[in-house]
């Protein structure tokens, strides 16, 4: 009896753990049907699903008008879905005669384990008609989908500015890298249901999801201002046949760039036909060398800013100074003699220079130096920036000082240089050097971010700022600035011709960096504009070769951008190697043959037939430099 009790305890014992364990999976099948149901379902699809990608449209860059300097143009791809080939072989023979690609590369990438494997690089980009080819065909677990490539239209226009992409639409250089994220947009994808072995699964929904396409990026190039700059890189290459050449143009007043180029050059869409020495150095922002007498711009407004120095008092110049038991000559042989401050500024004298530096000495000259820029980047939005060297101040002494004071023993890049002058112009602002200028909505074309510029700091005042514009005003009309003088408009500027320096330490003979900074209009600067020329065939002066390149680029812009002319222009210096500006004659309603005979000064482009003038450009009593072209234009 007792033992039948106790296995009818142990049959209820295990009738309610039975029971207990019932509850619990239908508690958990209840949850999970009721709770986890859309989740685990959307898990299973998941694994069901397969996505073919879809290339986001990359962002278009403009210049500052709205020009486009970079966009994309259709170029589809081929994918294959390895998992859904029939025939590999067949297919691999099929697509390389079509590809133009060798059959058995086709067929081992058709055949790889994965989901699925673009044909690279063969049916990467390719044509309209390649595309519709391979359509035709209807090759099972072969697609073509939708892809761009990023197209340059004017050729190498501010290559080292802009960049290029990859393969796969991914910025590889220049502003393309630098703003990738922004420009690259999300790829989208069409998504399918398939088996674990990739095989489409009868009665399953295809879905698409649309890519977002990457912002469009409005720079603050000009897209005029950077054809000047290019027409005259090109043609001093063509003349000097230097190792480089280099050119800035830069708004002082807000930092925004309006031109850069370099040259060598290349095109970003042939990129990988280009020495990577040529393409990965942005030699605005990359090089570095002595700066030689632009950097004197520093020296003066450091000392007229510490009240160092009166430019009306007079300085003694016999062609060298003595510093350290070391003697440091000037440019001139036998020294211009007496002379003013100021002309100190407008001959571009050594020793003037390394007397302003003393007076105002070491600690504040460096501070200054350090100030205005130098020695760190400007934060630029490129990469490859560098930072210059400057002395240690622990270890810089008398000579080392002195050098410092015209331009020789630092080692700058060309845009601190261009950063500095405009603050030392601009009323004393250092301004962040930019070239993004806004984000645009490429569906709606609205604004939806602008860069604002940015001021670093105060460096100068606005009165030391003005007396340095007038001082850097006389250079270009009454000093070694001459050739960059425009008549009309008041110009500033500096030479600048330094020695470079050998891989043994030692200076080079006969090889300068020649450059010249300028900016107008002087009384008001809207534009700085910089170029350097390196090892220049012939005469290697600053003055001779940079100044003229310099003043054709800003006569250009201003013109372009409808600045007015100016008043109080200080005349231009007449000596036995300046050009005389005269006024061109009226010659409209006068006879052909008459203008022939008379001792006329000034060359003639005829354009047209008959015997009288019926235009000319210049139009008459525009000021030009004597000896330039009249293009008359005859009729009856």
């Amino acid at each position: 009896m007792a033992g039948r009790m106790t296995s009818k305890r142990r049959l209820f014992s295990l009738f309610l753990i039975a029971l207990f364990v019932f509850m619990v999976l239908l508690g958990r099948l209840a949850y999970v049907q009721l709770f986890e149901g859309v989740w685990l379902a959307e898990k299973a699809k998941d694994l069901w699903s397969r996505d073919i990608p879809f290339q986001a449209k990359r962002g278009d860059i403009l210049d500052r008008h709205g020009k486009k300097l970079a966009y994309n143009i259709s170029s589809p791809s081929v994918i294959a879905i390895p998992a859904q080939i029939k025939d590999p072989a067949g297919t691999a023979q099929k697509l390389a005669r079509i590809l133009d690609a060798p059959e058995e590369k086709i067929y081992q990438q058709i055949t790889k384990r994965t989901l699925f494997n673009w044909i690279r690089p063969w049916g990467r980009k390719i044509s309209e008609e390649k595309a519709r080819e391979i359509q035709g065909l209807r090759l099972p677990g072969i697609a073509v989908t939708e892809d761009s490539k990023r197209y340059y239209p004017y050729g190498s226009l501010a290559a080292h500015v802009l960049g290029f992409t990859g393969g796969d639409n991914q910025g590889l250089a220049g502003l393309e890298l630098v703003y990738d994220d922004k420009l690259k947009g999300t790829p989208g994808y069409v998504s399918f249901s398939a088996t674990a072995s990739g095989d489409k699964l009868p009665g399953g929904h295809d879905r698409y999801t649309p890519p977002k396409d990457g912002l469009n990026l409005e720079l603050t190039l000009d897209y005029h201002i950077q054809t000047f700059i290019e027409r005259e890189l090109d043609q001093a290459m063509a003349k000097y046949q230097p190792e480089s050449v280099l050119a800035i143009a830069m708004d002082p007043n807000t930092g925004e760039i309006l031109g850069m180029s370099s040259r060598p050059t290349y095109r970003p869409d042939q990129y990988q036909l280009t020495d990577p020495l040529v393409y990965n150095r942005n030699l605005p922002i990359w090089k570095t060398y002595e700066p030689g007498s632009t950097f004197k711009i520093i020296t003066l407004a450091a000392a007229v800013q510490e009240h160092k120095v009166n430019l009306n008092e007079g300085f003694n110049d016999p062609g060298y100074i003595m510093v350290g038991g070391a003697r440091l000559r000037c440019w001139k042989a036998g020294g211009h003699g007496h002379e003013t401050f100021l002309q100190v500024v407008e001959n571009s004298c050594n020793p003037g220079f390394v007397t302003l530096g003393q007076r105002v000495g070491k600690k504040d000259l460096f501070a200054y130096i350090r100030k205005f820029g130098f020695g760190q980047k400007t934060g630029i939005d490129l990469n490859g920036e560098a930072k210059g060297i400057l002395f240690k101040e622990s270890r810089v002494g008398p000579v080392e000082l002195a050098t410092t004071s015209f331009g020789q023993g630092v080692s700058v890049t060309p845009i601190q240089q261009v950063a500095a002058v405009s603050a030392a112009v601009n009323g004393g602002k250092l301004m962040v050097p930019h070239l993004a200028k806004a984000w645009i909505d490429p569906e709606t074309g609205k604004i939806i971010e602008k860069v604002q510029p940015k001021m670093r700091r105060r460096v100068i005042s606005e009165e030391t700022s003005r007396i340095v514009r007038s001082a850097l005003e006389s250079v270009v009309a009454r000093g070694t600035g001459n050739k960059a003088y425009i008549d009309g408009y008041r110009v500033g500027g500096k030479t600048g011709t330094a020695q470079k320096v050998g891989p043994d330490g030692h200076y080079l003979q006969n090889n300068h960096i020649v450059s010249f900074i300028g900016f107008a209009p002087a009384d008001d600067p809207k534009l700085v504009v910089y170029v350097a020329v390196d090892n220049p065939k012939g005469i290697q002066f600053g003055g001779v070769v940079a100044a003229p390149i310099v003043g054709n680029i800003l006569e250009d812009s201003l013109r372009y951008l409808k600045i007015p002319k100016r008043t109080k222009q200080i005349p231009l210096e007449q000596t036995p190697l300046t050009t005389p500006i005269v006024s061109v004659p009226n010659l409209i309603g006068q006879d052909i043959d008459r203008i022939r005979n008379s001792l006329f000064s000034f060359p003639l482009q005829v354009v047209g037939t008959g015997e009288k003038v019926i235009n000319q450009m210049p139009k008459p009593g525009v000021r030009v430099k004597k000896g330039s072209t009249i293009k008359i234009y005859l009729g009856n």
